[in-house]
């Protein structure tokens, strides 16, 4: 069951990273698409400014929402963030998010990996930090204080705009290879390092730098669609606990990403994702 579920979800992911960027002639010619449903949001993080994309990132939206609180209140993008929370929470991670995919296909190279540990737990609670700081404070400072619109996190940190968007963009462009400055040599060095971290330790941005994903965390325990536990038949055995990569300290809380990789190792099946347990065990005898 187990390689068939991860089979499914590695297929969801690659068919959400084509859906988000379907305009694939971007990627030859170098051109933003600008349709009507640019200004529609997709779950994952995906790069407003990549060639192919063809909605927009709720991360890069967010924070121009909170730019123009002055003038307007974000009521889109807080709904539909709130909209995905509820029925999805971090599923969005571990299926709908194409960063995510291309962190986890760079960990499978072989190297020696860095196990989960106190550390890593603790630097978990770092994304928090950046969303505060990056995706709230900074933005609503330059707005009030400077009269402009500043998405900092996209703008300072995130890799995912530099790999998807700066680097493309770059190399198919002329143009923008004259204006490169030191801010998009900070971001290829933090792209760089980051890209590089990934292979050693599991989903090294998810788990400690994405905003997306702590304020999808913040729904973890009233997401509709999830992946939880019967307590019911659960004995406290810890193999769920121990077998996952990222830093949970139970199934289905804040740092789950929703994989579904720990339902296979469970000695009492009584670990399910979706919306009925039942179906799930179901499927587990058949």
């Amino acid at each position: 069951m187990a390689d068939k579920l991860n089979f499914r979800r590695r297929l969801i992911q690659l068919a959400s990273a084509l859906i988000y960027n379907a305009n694939l002639t971007g990627f030859v010619s170098g051109k933003l698409y600008k349709g009507s449903n640019k200004g529609v949001c997709v779950p994952g993080l995906n790069c407003y400014s990549c060639p192919g994309a063809i909605g927009s990132c709720p991360l890069g939206a967010l924070q121009n929402a909170i730019s123009n609180m002055p003038h307007k209140a974000p009521f889109y993008i807080a709904g539909f963030i709130m909209l995905v929370g509820l029925l999805l929470g971090r599923v969005v991670c571990g299926f709908l998010c194409p960063f995510g995919l291309i962190q986890e296909l760079l960990h499978k190279i072989p190297t020696p990996k860095i196990k989960k540990s106190r550390v890593t737990r603790a630097l978990s609670k770092l994304k928090y930090v950046v969303l505060a700081v990056f995706v709230v404070m900074l933005p609503l400072w330059y707005a009030f204080a400077k009269g402009l619109p500043v998405p900092a996190f996209c703008k300072y940190i995130c890799p995912a705009g530099t790999l998807e968007g700066g680097f493309p963009l770059v190399a198919l462009r002329e143009e923008y290879r004259g204006v490169i400055g030191i801010l998009f040599g900070w971001k290829t060095l933090l792209c760089i390092a980051i890209l590089v971290l990934c292979i050693f330790l599991y989903r090294a941005f998810c788990r400690f730098l994405c905003p997306l994903g702590a304020i999808y965390s913040l729904f973890a325990k009233i997401a509709l669609i999830a992946v939880r536990v019967d307590k019911t038949a659960c004995t406290g055995c810890g193999l769920c606990v121990k077998q996952c990569k990222m830093d949970v300290k139970n199934v289905g809380d804040g740092e789950c990403i929703h994989c579904g990789q720990c339902i296979s190792c469970c000695p009492q099946n009584c670990i399910y994702i979706g919306l009925e347990k039942r179906k799930c065990k179901e499927s587990k005898e058949s």
